[in-house]
């Protein structure tokens, strides 16, 4: 079946645009649908227990203070502490028994025979099915008053008088009120948990979490949109594999093609610096690595690092607690692979366009001074923060504003926001030869798209504040998420392998604008309403329920298509010749989609089976599935373009593929430990706990302690070791090429090597030649 560029690319935008409905529309929903923070919770006797404000300061404390890189909410957060949802309905539910117990039998709920206790149970948890509750108030049982009580005075010991057996340091929060308003906001997203919407059979959540004594369990939908799921599955990959072979898509070929070499390529100044960026991004990567093995002793030791405490005085949990680490973990891992797509996109328009703007090379380093002033400000902004270094609003300003992928203050979210701006516009202008001359779908034009979509979604990020009811915060931080992930990333991804692929001359530009374009619509098509599986047990409407199990199911598609590209990559670069200079970029390249394919795509559909994401949401199977995606995924790609753009800077006298090759088969080999010595064992016992005993109980710390767990965590370290010391030789190897960088070849028009080359006579650019009529044609 023969398709024009022109073609796909209309079918990309009606892609998009239905996106954008579908996920308006849905806003729309979540902002009519979400549960309301009742003015005012009281006793049986008209006696207020709390108020809105107690919840929404207590959203306040959470934020501030870093609990969400602590432990969970609604699922959603770190995996370290307890989930604040589960926990309080737990301790709620267990303080009624023990409230019906004394009250009546004047017993303690244990010393009971099991017709009492089954009484009880079933009184606590009719009452807890049945809440008495309308616009303005919630009318609370005498036992669901103690129950909330109780529950905040466990808070203060735990969260302000610190618990070192759970790895909470003294003053997490920085007073009593202040915990025990965090316990009103986490009881609050307890009620709504068990508390029916109106007109519905199910909680606001679904009914998640999972917990029998308080009712809560996966209902028939569940089950019948799992069902549908796998369905859609078999269906969509045949239609899919059918289109992909309908649509012609040339692959790449090494045969009797002339791959240009590394030193026969003319340079720009704005190239050269463009390798700071990988600098930057390398350095980076090795500090995460660093707290990432920190991260994962703290689940062994959680109040010590290897005996510093005891032995020299040093209280690494005070000094470094987990919920900083974290965060700066998690943060890092965003800004080092971030960092190197920035200076790829910057080194590939000169490479491809033979064109340096004049004064580019001054703006390139002015990005990298504002992207250090911004990186360096943030996580220190972080670090003042939970420390409560901040008055009034400042903490979520110039701090932490505490929501998990978006921790840091809100100034320097909108530096991030100027600085992606800012790429694009150099990105235009880098690309400017071919922008004039290609049609809006061209390479260039793709890249500049994907460029400004990171940006334009990050917009998304300040739709909320810290009072904002956390349903509708989670709706808009999935937004910034997950639609970075699961869209414009894996857009980014494409583009980026073709561009590197048609200057290797490996790939036609019109071959590949039509696979990008194609890919794209396949990706968009399902990643970006797919996003919708996190909000099924978020509090958001009933809807997101089939839209999620469809599309996320759909989402594993187009990276079957990825990993089959990259196949067909991998077997151009083993046709060519024994000296092909960009090997070790083709290894990153291929083994990014390879671990797409795994940690995105076969761990992602299992745990967003909507009957196994509803006892799995927030276990070690969730963290597999990031590790395996984020690293996997966007890591090696970013080590991949950061290995070509050494490739071609470094003095061919100089260059070695030694040190590279050693931290390439570390980080693979140390991901692969990681994931099945570790993460995933972990992951399935916690799915086995949920499914059995309840999903408290699969993120308690009586299961993190579990003899078997423990060695699990033990045997997580040779995977980390790895890790760090792939990390470590790739960051050397960086330093010790950029040592040998060569000389700027080209100043300012001059070089074209590259672009007469690979373009051929009908894709040729001449930066002499304003203008030259393209055909839309294949």
């Amino acid at each position: 079946m023969q398709v024009t560029r022109k073609q796909l690319a209309t079918f990309l935008a009606t892609i998009f645009v239905v996106n954008l409905i579908v996920m308006g529309g849905g806003a729309w929903l979540s902002y009519a649908n979400s549960p309301d923070i009742p003015d005012t919770i009281v006793g049986p006797d008209g006696e207020q227990v709390a108020t809105s404000d107690d919840v929404r300061d207590g959203k306040e404390i959470f934020q501030e203070n870093g609990l969400m890189n602590q432990g969970s909410i609604l699922g959603r957060g770190s995996y370290y502490d307890t989930d604040y949802t589960a926990d309080t309905l737990e301790l709620k539910t267990e303080h009624m028994r023990a409230y019906y117990a004394q009250n009546e039998h004047d017993v303690a709920y244990e010393d009971l025979d099991a017709s009492q206790q089954a009484a009880i149970d079933e009184r606590v948890r009719q009452e807890l099915q049945s809440s008495n509750y309308d616009d303005t108030q919630v009318e609370y049982s005498a036992a669901e008053g103690y129950a909330h009580e109780q529950v905040r005075q466990e808070y203060v010991e735990r969260y302000y008088e610190g618990d070192r057996e759970r790895g909470i340091p003294e003053e997490q929060v920085q007073s009593a009120e202040a915990a025990e308003d965090f316990a009103d906001f986490a009881l609050w997203t307890a009620w709504i948990s068990h508390t029916d919407r109106p007109g519905s059979e199910a909680s606001f959540t679904n009914d998640f979490p999972y917990s029998p004594a308080a009712g809560n369990d996966a209902g028939g939908p569940v089950m019948t949109w799992s069902v549908i799921a796998m369905v859609l599955l078999v269906g969509g990959a045949g239609i899919a594999i059918w289109l992909y072979q309908a649509v012609e898509l040339p692959e790449p070929e090494a045969e009797g093609v002339s791959i240009p070499h590394p030193k026969e390529i003319d340079l720009t100044p704005s190239q050269l610096l463009s390798s700071r960026f990988v600098l930057i991004g390398a350095l980076l990567f090795f500090a995460q690595t660093l707290l990432g093995g920190l991260l994962a002793h703290y689940y062994v030791e959680r109040d010590d690092f290897f005996g510093l405490h005891e032995f020299l005085g040093i209280d690494i949990m005070q000094i470094l607690p987990w919920s900083i680490a974290r965060t700066w973990h998690v943060d890092l891992g965003i800004l080092w692979i971030a960092t190197i797509w920035l200076g790829a996109g910057l080194f590939l328009a000169p490479l491809l366009t033979g064109r340096e703007p004049r004064k580019q090379a001054l703006y390139v380093k002015g990005l990298i001074g504002a992207l250090l002033v911004v990186a360096v400000g943030a996580l220190a902004g972080i670090w003042l923060g939970i420390n409560n270094f901040f008055d009034g609003q400042l903490w979520w300003l110039l701090g932490n504003e505490g929501l998990e992928y978006l921790e840091i203050g809100r100034v320097w979210q909108a530096g991030l926001l100027v600085g992606f701006l800012g790429w694009t516009a150099l990105v235009a202008r880098g690309f400017k030869p071919l922008l004039d001359r290609e049609p809006r779908y061209g390479l260039a034009h793709m890249i500049v798209y994907a460029g400004g979509s990171i940006g334009l979604l990050f917009m998304a990020g300040f739709l909320y504040t810290p009072r904002t009811n956390i349903v509708v915060t989670e709706f808009w931080r999935w937004w910034v998420v997950h639609m970075w992930v699961e869209g414009v990333f894996e857009f980014f991804i494409l583009v980026v392998i073709a561009l590197t692929l048609v200057s290797m001359n490996l790939l036609r530009k019109k071959s590949a604008e039509k696979a990008v374009i194609f890919q794209a619509a396949l990706v968009m098509g399902s990643g970006v309403i797919g996003v919708s599986h996190h909000y099924w047990w978020a509090g958001l409407p009933e809807v997101w329920l089939p839209i999620g199990s469809v599309f996320s199911t759909i989402e594993f598609i187009p990276l079957l298509f990825i990993l089959y590209e990259a196949l067909g990559q991998y077997r151009a670069m083993d046709g060519a010749s024994k000296d092909f200079p960009y090997r070790m970029v083709f290894y990153f390249i291929v083994a990014s989609s390879v671990w797409n394919f795994f940690g995105a795509g076969v761990i992602g559909f299992f745990i967003n089976l909507p009957v196994i994401s509803y006892f799995q949401s927030g276990t070690y199977l969730t963290v597999a599935h990031a590790h395996g995606a984020m690293f996997g995924a966007f890591g090696f790609l970013a080590m991949g373009m950061a290995v070509y753009i050494l490739r071609v800077t470094t003095r061919e006298s100089h260059w070695s593929e030694r040190r590279l090759t050693w931290s390439f088969w570390l980080c693979n080999v140390g991901l692969a430990l990681m994931l099945f010595l570790s993460l995933l064992p972990v992951g399935f016992l916690q799915l086995e706990t949920a499914f059995t005993q309840g999903y408290a109980a699969s993120r308690s710390l009586e299961f993190y302690n579990s003899g078997i767990i423990q060695t699990l965590f033990w045997l997580r370290m040779p995977g980390d070791t790895l890790l760090i010391a792939g990390a470590g030789i790739f960051a050397w190897d960086v330093v010790a090429k950029l040592l040998f960088q060569r000389k700027p070849t080209a100043e300012e028009t001059h070089s074209h090597v590259i672009a007469d080359r690979i373009f051929g006579d009908s894709d040729a650019i001449d930066p002499t030649d304003p203008a030259e009529p393209v055909s839309d044609d294949d």
